[in-house]
């Protein structure tokens, strides 16, 4: 306790230093300045308030929240503008033939007939074409599937000998297409698969495209795995089906899908090797139907004045095409993996 000339008592200097510097601390809002040891004012955070940073993030949202609108409208649009010539010939099938042929194609069929369907399904042409279409697709499909997962991997593995061969092999008809002449001499008369559904099954069993998307897949898994499986004793068979391949379901799911789709449409190849109507496809039914509208009055089996030839192709197209782009949606994810995996380096 201090005194001064008149005898009044005083505080000491400390405390009021202390009562002072606890008043500013207790007026100081919390997270607006800092006062660091050895400084002499007050500094800003590093991090602002979590109060700031809540109304920055609300800011971003209404920003982007018109554009992410705009973009889903205009998506949306494309994609039906895009389903409109899928759905007229849905539409189509269903519409009477009278009204197709006097006033053309529709949105909405008006009147509704099922008449082309009765008339598509009245006949075995159509259930031999599906039988023929589903051998060639799945059987098809399973072969290219094995030639293009183990010619990748050969070439993958760069072996002196026989990889920079086969990768010739693989590659060269990105360059030069295989004549029409030579394959047709070697389905007929080497082979002697005339009237055979190997006969166009053969012509797609390796798509240069797909070995390439394969090669690039193999080639980004991690080679420790391989070496560690190696000394541990497994042969590289037992590599290729116990690790490779169960590491590739990606890359094997979008492959199968590009040759199975092929398969499903591939026209060209049965109208030069099968000529036995019981063997057609569904897209060598569909051709010839178009080719020739008679035909569309024999097939079903019917006069050929009652038969719908203007609905009954449109049936014949939406069954033709309806099972592959119903089963498209669930490889979809698989697809847009395997293409993003196989094309990039790791």
């Amino acid at each position: 306790m201090a005194y001064t000339n008149d005898g009044s008592a005083t505080a000491p200097a400390d405390a009021t230093a202390r009562a002072g510097a606890h008043r500013a601390s207790s007026t100081t809002p919390p997270g607006d300045s800092t006062t660091q040891p050895g400084q002499d004012g007050p500094t800003r955070p590093r991090t602002p308030p979590a109060g700031r940073q809540r109304a920055q993030k609300r800011a971003r949202v209404r920003t982007t929240e018109p554009f992410t609108v705009v973009s889903y409208i205009v998506v949306t649009l494309f994609a039906l503008f895009c389903l409109i010539p899928l759905w007229m010939i849905v539409a189509g099938s269903f519409t009477d033939e009278t009204k197709l042929s006097l006033d053309g194609y529709s949105l909405f069929p008006d009147p509704f007939s099922l008449d082309a369907y009765k008339a598509l399904f009245s006949g075995q042409a159509i259930g031999r074409a599906y039988q023929a279409t589903l051998f060639i697709t799945v059987v098809g499909t399973a072969l290219s599937v094995s030639c293009t997962a183990g010619l990748a991997w050969v070439i993958a593995r760069r072996m002196r000998v026989i990889s920079r061969p086969l990768t010739v092999f693989a590659y060269l008809p990105l360059l030069f297409n295989v004549g029409l002449v030579p394959m047709y001499l070697l389905i007929t008369q080497v082979l002697q698969l005339r009237n055979s559904w190997f006969a166009v099954i053969l012509p797609h069993m390796l798509m240069p495209f797909l070995v390439f998307i394969t090669v690039a897949f193999f080639r980004q898994i991690p080679q420790e795995i391989l070496d560690s499986a190696r000394v541990d004793g497994a042969s590289e068979l037992r590599v290729f089906f116990r690790i490779v391949l169960p590491l590739s379901k990606a890359v094997i799911a979008v492959i199968a899908l590009f040759y199975a789709v092929a398969y499903w449409n591939e026209w060209f190849w049965a109208i030069l090797f099968l000529s036995d109507p019981d063997k057609y496809p569904l897209q060598q039914l569909l051709q010839n139907m178009i080719a020739n509208v008679t035909n569309a009055a024999m097939l079903p089996g019917g006069n050929a004045p009652t038969v719908p030839v203007y609905q009954l192709r449109l049936a014949l197209t939406a069954v033709t095409i309806g099972p592959i782009i119903l089963a498209y949606p669930f490889a979809q994810r698989f697809f847009v993996k395997g293409l993003t995996l196989g094309a990039t380096k790791g």
